[in-house]
């Protein structure tokens, strides 16, 4: 089965992440959640978000980006309000590890000025007082492009109604 992973750099609000864990238990991918982050992992709020999905969850904790780079290879493709590349352009490989950085500040800009092919960004108005989506949003987005493209693989594609 393909691999999808998703990275969340020195997140900083709970419910969030709870979010965005839902979403990665939902859909089969692993969560990397790299520190310092800005609560505990046993936070009730980060809990509550995330339901009751937690059992279906593979997540991976690291203390920092260094420790988070050496165990892990890519390929990675950086999330970032200053890309220039349109998310839904790229062909993500399997093992591709979607990269997002804080609520407040985003991923470092030199990421993004290093890795420019592997930098994208979901478009929005062109004024600068829309800043940039919720975090979670913007994962469940990225998430769901790579999956379309994928031919969602391992996900249930039909619903059931109840008889």
């Amino acid at each position: 089965m393909a691999q999808l992973n998703i990275v969340l750099i020195q997140p900083e609000i709970p419910q969030n992440t709870g979010n965005i864990s839902r979403t990665c238990a939902a859909t089969g991918a692993r969560l990397h959640l790299v520190g310092p982050m800005g609560f505990c992992i046993d936070d009730r709020q980060l809990k509550r978000a995330g339901l009751d999905y937690w059992n279906l969850l593979d997540i991976t904790l690291y203390e920092n980006t260094d420790e988070f780079f050496e165990k892990n290879r890519g390929p990675f493709f950086y999330f970032s309000t200053k890309a220039q590349n349109i998310y839904s352009e790229i062909v993500y490989p399997d093992g591709a590890y979607l990269v997002f950085g804080r609520e407040t500040a985003g991923l470092p800009e030199d990421w993004i000025r290093d890795h420019p092919d592997e930098s994208v960004r979901l478009p929005m108005l062109d004024d600068d007082a829309a800043r940039s989506l919720n975090l979670s949003n913007t994962v469940a987005v990225g998430v769901y492009e790579v999956l379309r493209q994928w031919g969602f693989p391992a996900l249930r594609t039909a619903g059931r109604l109840p008889r």
